[in-house]
């Protein structure tokens, strides 16, 4: 490639990357404007900067601060990504390294259950849930990916273990590793970029899920950042647009922030799984 295709590629790539960061350059820029800048103009730089926006959202129309919010979406985020990460590496681990019957029926069925839209399970789920006594609790949020439920997760570390050598691994039996031990001591440690990569996903995608809190929560002391986000956009009839912008762009920070710690082990996973972003 010589230097002219080489200036006009990263010019492409220079102006759709511009092009993909306008809106959040807008949403940031929209959190310092008034209602009538916000509709008034499509530029995302304010004629003045105004921090009162952030206050306000971060009050709501509510008894609680957005603190609290915060706080009910890391209760729900992170004993779910603990139970992910657990149940979904010993699912991989037995379709990736042992051989059983009908593990390629098993494989396929639980591949197939990607394509099916999740909300056609949620009658079902809510009648079996009300059951248990679990409404208005955490534990629909938590409890069903306990059980590998997460078959995205699954398939990535499947893919990821396949591309493994077993080198180690008959070496680790040589010296007496049972299979947990062989899980603990040598798989694990190979896995880390692809189950830092089930970290990232599982966080950005509880903190942003609306529907499962929706359904499950009725108490608003426990609603998570993204029920309370809706809640604070309708609750008068005329919406503050900045307080509503300013909130969610803090909302956006926990997410932005566990994405770009992991990026380097994320982007590691997805070369070696064979997923391409």
């Amino acid at each position: 490639m010589n230097h002219r295709q080489l200036v006009v590629r990263y010019a492409v790539l220079g102006a759709v990357s511009l092009l993909m960061l306008y809106p959040i350059a807008w949403l940031v820029g929209a959190s310092f404007k008034s209602n009538a800048e916000i509709f008034g103009s499509a530029g995302f730089w304010p004629s003045h900067l105004d921090f009162s926006a952030y206050a306000k959202g971060w009050r709501t129309s509510t008894e609680y601060t957005f603190a609290t919010y915060f706080l009910n979406s890391f209760l729900i985020a992170v004993p779910r990504i603990v139970v992910t990460v657990v149940s979904c590496v010993l699912v991989a681990y037995a379709f990736a390294r042992f051989e059983f019957w009908g593990r390629k029926w098993l494989f396929g069925v639980m591949v197939a259950t990607m394509m099916l839209p999740h909300v056609i399970l949620r009658i079902p789920q809510y009648l079996m849930f009300r059951e248990f006594g679990w409404l208005d609790t955490y534990l629909p949020l938590i409890v069903p990916s306990a059980f590998a439920t997460d078959t995205f997760f699954v398939f990535m570390l499947v893919q990821f273990l396949r591309g493994i050598p077993r080198d180690m691994e008959e070496a680790a039996m040589i010296d007496g590793c049972n299979p947990l031990q062989l899980l603990w001591h040598v798989i694990v440690p190979l896995l880390k970029p692809a189950i830092i990569s089930v970290v990232v996903f599982q966080f950005i995608w509880t903190m942003n899920d609306f529907m499962g809190p929706l359904v499950y929560l009725s108490t608003v002391e426990r609603y998570p950042v993204s029920l309370a986000l809706k809640m604070s956009i309708g609750a008068t009839e005329e919406v503050e647009w900045a307080s509503a912008i300013a909130i969610s762009v803090v909302a956006l920070l926990p997410s932005v922030a566990v994405f770009f710690a992991a990026q380097r082990h994320f982007l590691d996973s997805a070369a070696s799984s064979g997923i391409k972003g």
